[in-house]
Order: C-alpha cells, then structure tokens, then sequence
C-alpha cells in the first residue's frame, strides 16, 4: 500500500458539554495540526499517489471554513461536543466529498482510504479513516 500525507493547522475556539472535559467546559482555543493521509494499492501513471500539490490545496480549502471559527457558531456542529474525534471524521467527510466530486481528478475509486489525523498536542492526537468508495 502506497500512501502520501501533507499536513495544514487550524486554530479555533470551543467548548465542550459533560463533566468529563473539566475546564474545557468554558470556552478555549485550540491549534491543531492536521494530517491528510491517502493510501492506494498501485502508483497513478505518474508514479506518485496523488499531486501533492492539489491535494494541499484541497486541505487547505476544506479548513478554511473552520479556521479562526467558534465552533459552537456552526450549524453543522449544533448540539454536538466538537471533539478531536468529531473534528476529524467532519473534515474527512468534506475531504471525501471534494475527493468524489472529482477535485482530485479522475481516479478517486483508486484510492483505497483517507485518513485524517488531528494532533491537539506533542503527546494527543487523534484520527478518522474512511474510504472513498460508498460507505
């Protein structure tokens, strides 16, 4: 299995409902570094798993609604605890939708998954994969 990452940040605010998260309960900020991961069986007729190029691109467009946001303003998160978890299964969802509606090119069935990473420190991270054909 070939696979390809480029990496891009976004810095938000949040909260968080539930005794579990303590303080974090009360509005924060957050820098999160974001990790893009495709992965394909075979090389492209170009040698490579996708342009590196386009695919930051992409990840830059997908984060840009997001970055410098409240998050607890966003419909799409209403009632929702916007955790590293859900953070990165959202932005891999709107990666793949980019991915299937073709910005990538043609050969989006090529790809076998997408993996999105979100380090919220040197030591926490978390991840979310999925893949690009019909879930």
């Amino acid at each position: 299995m070939f696979r390809v990452t480029v990496r891009e940040h976004i810095m938000v605010a949040h909260s968080f409902r539930g005794e579990v998260f303590g303080p974090a309960q009360r509005l924060h900020g957050a820098t999160f570094v974001v990790d893009l991961e495709l992965a394909r069986r075979e090389l492209d007729a170009n040698g490579i798993v996708a342009d590196i190029g386009r695919l930051s691109e992409l990840l830059h467009a997908v984060l840009a609604p997001l970055n410098y946001r409240n998050l607890d303003e966003l419909p799409e998160f209403a009632g929702r605890n916007t955790t590293t978890e859900v953070l990165a299964q959202e932005i891999c969802r709107r990666v793949r939708g980019r991915m299937v509606a073709g910005e990538l090119g043609e050969e989006a069935d090529a790809f076998e998954a997408i993996k999105v990473t979100l380090g919220e420190s040197h030591v926490a991270w978390a991840s979310y994969e999925t893949t690009l054909r019909a879930p």
